[in-house]
C-alpha cells in the first residue's frame, strides 16, 4: 500500500483529501500540518522521511493571506519558496513524486483570453509572486506535477462562498466587484482529480506525466455573478450590487482576468470538469446539511 504525504492538512484542499480518505482506502495517508510536521524545518524533514517511507508528496501547505503578505514578505517567502524548495530536495533524495498547487495569481491578469499552462507569467503582488517563485523550485524537481488553480472554496475554512453565505444571511444588500473575471474551483474536485490521478499513475507507472497543469471548474465569472449565484443556490434574498476595483481597494492587486485553460490536464489524464455551478450547488448543499447537524 502506497503512502501519501500530505502537508497543510488543516486547509481548504486538504481537509477535502482527508474526507476522501475512506474513497481512496487502497492508499496509506499521512496528514499533517506545521504542528506535525514544520516544512521549513529541515532537521525534522529529514528525520521526518527517514522515519516514514513516503511514495507521493501532496503540498497543500501554503502562505495564502493575499493582503497580508503584501506585508509580510519574509514568511510568505519562507513557505511558499524555501519550504517548496526543502521538500522537493528530499523528494528528489528519496525518488517520491510530488503534487504541488499554485495559483492563477501568477499571472497580471492583462490577457483577453484564457491563460495556458505556458503563458507569460507576470505577477503583481508579493503572494503571486512567492507562488511563482514556488513553483519554479517545485519545477527543478523532474518527477513533479503543479496544479495552477483559482478561486479555491470548500465548505471547510475561511473563503468567499461562506463569507457571502453569513453576509448573505444577515444583510439586505452588498457590494462586490464585478471587474474581475476567473474560474471558482470546488476544492473537492480538485482533490478528487489529484488522487484519482495518484491513483491511475500507482497502477500504471508509465502515465505519470509530469509538469504544469490548470485546473479549475469549467466555465468563468466575476467576483459579483459568483456572489448572486450563492444567494440564488441558498435561498438568501441579500441583493448583490455590482461595484469596480477601483472602489473596493486592497492592499495586494488581484488579476482582472485570470480565467484558465484546462485542455492540457483534461487531454492528458482523461479526465471530466464539471461546470462551476454545479459545484457550487455541492458546497452550498453540504454547508447546509452540517449546520442542521
Amino acid at each position: 500500500m502506497a503512502n501519501i504525504l500530505v502537508t497543510g492538512s488543516n486547509g481548504q484542499l486538504g481537509n477535502e483529501i482527508r474526507e476522501l480518505r475512506k474513497e481512496f482506502n487502497h492508499f496509506n495517508f499521512i496528514l499533517t500540518d506545521v504542528n506535525e510536521l514544520d516544512i521549513t524545518n529541515v532537521p525534522m524533514l529529514k528525520q521526518f522521511f527517514n522515519n516514514n517511507k513516503v511514495n507521493y508528496i501532496i503540498n497543500c501547505a501554503a502562505y495564502t493571506a493575499v493582503d497580508k503578505a503584501e506585508s509580510d514578505y519574509k514568511n510568505a517567502d519562507k513557505i511558499n519558496v524555501t519550504a517548496v524548495s526543502n521538500l522537493v530536495k528530499l523528494a528528489a533524495n528519496y525518488k517520491i513524486k510530488f503534487f504541488h498547487i499554485s495559483t492563477d495569481y501568477v499571472f497580471d491578469g492583462a490577457s483577453k483570453t484564457p491563460y495556458t499552462e505556458i503563458s507569460q507569467t507576470n505577477p503583481k503582488s508579493v503572494y503571486g509572486l512567492t507562488k511563482l517563485k514556488g513553483e519554479i523550485e517545485a519545477s527543478r524537481y523532474i518527477q513533479t506535477v503543479v496544479f495552477r488553480t483559482s478561486w479555491l472554496y470548500s465548505s471547510y475554512g475561511n473563503n468567499f462562498v461562506k463569507t457571502m453565505l453569513k453576509l448573505g444571511s444577515v444583510r439586505e444588500e452588498i457590494n462586490v466587484v464585478n471587474d474581475q473575471i476567473g474560474c471558482p474551483t470546488y476544492a473537492n474536485d480538485l482533490a478528487r482529480v489529484i488522487l484519482n490521478i495518484i491513483s491511475t499513475v500507482d497502477e500504471k507507472n508509465n502515465c505519470f506525466k509530469p509538469g504544469i497543469y490548470n485546473y479549475s471548474n469549467e466555465g468563468s465569472c466575476s467576483w459579483c455573478d459568483f456572489a448572486t449565484e450563492i444567494m440564488k443556490l441558498a435561498n438568501l434574498k441579500c441583493k448583490v450590487n455590482p461595484v469596480e476595483t477601483k472602489d473596493y481597494p486592497t492592499p495586494a492587486k488581484r488579476p482582472k482576468y485570470s480565467v484558465l485553460n484546462k485542455n492540457k490536464i483534461v487531454e492528458t489524464y482523461n479526465i471530466e470538469i464539471p461546470p462551476w455551478q454545479d459545484s457550487l450547488e455541492k458546497c452550498i448543499n453540504k454547508i447546509n446539511k452540517q449546520l442542521i447537524k
